[in-house]
């Protein structure tokens, strides 16, 4: 299919729309599960896009700061439908998560009472496990086509599992790798030709390799556009709440920070988790230690990116400062809420609306194609670290040293069972985790 128009309409808006509002609400399982969801639907069930094009897309997420299943879900929404589908798919991944989050946060501090969540994460917990390993079985078993790419995957495993290196600097370590590697054997790096097999799923794709969209092309008028539409976005709310309300309001001093946090978020939440702590905590005080691992837990149980977090920081910190006045709390709590949110997530979409159209020009420039393979292959060895980190933590909860949770186990095997030999829908697997956890929590 060649046609772009005849393209956009093989992708009817309002499908795709249903797809992101539904995927709003089932984006459990942290980046690895959220991405795997995408892949299933976008890729093999309706084959919206290929196989190539779409790890493209994954491969420029996941060298940006921010959520890469956020920015992920931003960029094959634009890809198919330009510049509000990117919005629109954008947005719906992180509104489910926001209303919820607020709604949640307002039940913690008002009564002050979710033990039922320690139930819940007991489940939940073991079946996030069997997804990660699922979501690195999946990616791996299409990138890892050759000596290169396993090297750099077990490289990437080894790096930051044993060695604790930074996720930045191993997928900077990648795409070096990858790049030189693309000029000593390029057949192994050239993720258009030869890295995957042209299999139904990547010919009949509506959006394949050869498809040619009208919105797609770079133009350095619209780069520049972008960029300032984003600019506008950031610095017209910050100078008001500035000019009206003074540097060291809470909205104020929100704003500025969760926008250097946004910039910080390489590798993922629990990366930049240690700096809101530091700042939110220790710094401006907006609510306390147990608190913020209150919410830690709270987001864990909720659907979007783990960073959602931040909503519960922005809605605790507005409400105990009370700046609309006692009686209007509940608003305070709402507003700093959105301000956070706003802030947080502004950025992953500046970088997807301006940086795609560049990197869907470069699916044949091996210099640019190469480095962007060796980062696909060393996320596999990270999602592989991540299952290993999650196994090792849920079932030795009190250290290796201690007692093994067989309870968890169980679990994480039944997971690990509906989804690799039944195929199971994630959020029913999650349910069903989730349930079972709170059965067993309950227990005598």
């Amino acid at each position: 299919m060649s046609d772009p128009s005849a393209t956009a309409a093989a992708i009817p808006f309002k499908q795709a729309f249903l797809f992101w509002l539904k995927l709003g609400f089932i984006s459990f399982g942290g980046p690895a599960g959220q991405i795997s969801i995408m892949h299933e639907e976008v890729v093999d069930r309706q084959r919206w896009v290929s196989e190539r094009r779409f790890l493209h897309a994954l491969n420029y997420c996941m060298v940006l700061p921010g959520p890469e299943a956020q920015q992920l879900a931003t960029y094959i929404g634009w890809l198919m439908h330009g510049t509000w589908g990117g919005i629109v798919a954008g947005g719906l991944f992180i509104l489910p998560s926001l209303l919820l989050l607020i709604g949640l946060s307002w039940v913690y501090i008002a009564f002050g009472d979710v033990s039922w969540v320690a139930g819940l994460l007991y489940g939940i917990k073991p079946a996030v496990t069997a997804i990660v390993v699922q979501a690195a079985f999946r990616i791996g078993s299409r990138t890892l086509k050759n000596a290169w790419a396993w090297a750099i995957a077990v490289c990437a495993f080894v790096a930051i599992f044993a060695l604790e290196l930074p996720f930045p600097l191993i997928v900077l370590g990648a795409a070096l790798v990858g790049y030189i590697g693309g000029q000593l054997s390029p057949s192994a790096f050239q993720t258009s030709h030869g890295q995957l097999p042209h299999t139904d799923t990547e010919t009949q794709a509506i959006i394949h390799d050869g498809t040619v969209l009208p919105h797609t092309g770079f133009t350095w008028r619209r780069l520049a556009g972008v960029i300032s539409i984003g600019l506008a976005l950031w610095l017209i709310p910050l100078g008001l709440f500035t000019l009206c309300l003074g540097f060291t309001h809470t909205a104020t001093l929100m704003g500025w920070f969760f926008t250097k946090a946004a910039f910080l978020t390489f590798g993922g939440a629990y990366a930049v988790l240690p700096y809101v702590y530091q700042g939110a905590v220790e710094n401006f005080g907006w609510l306390t230690g147990p608190q913020m691992i209150d919410g830690l837990a709270l987001g864990e149980t909720t659907p979007g990116p783990l960073i959602m977090i931040v909503t519960f920081v922005g809605f605790v910190g507005g409400y105990l400062d009370g700046f609309l006045g006692d009686e209007f709390r509940f608003l305070a709590g709402v507003a700093a809420a959105l301000v956070v949110t706003w802030f947080t997530f502004l950025p992953s979409f500046v970088f997807i609306l301006a940086g795609a159209p560049f990197v869907e020009a470069t699916h044949d420039e091996i210099k640019l194609t190469a480095p962007l393979a060796g980062i696909t292959a060393a996320v596999v060895g990270v999602i592989g670290s991540l299952a290993l980190f999650f196994a090792t933590h849920i079932f030795w909860p009190d250290g290796l040293n201690g007692r093994f949770d067989v309870g968890s186990l169980l679990i994480a095997l039944g997971a690990a069972i509906a989804l690799f030999r039944f195929g199971g829908n994630v959020i029913l697997v999650i349910a069903g985790a989730a349930f079972s956890g709170l059965l067993l929590t309950l227990m005598p």
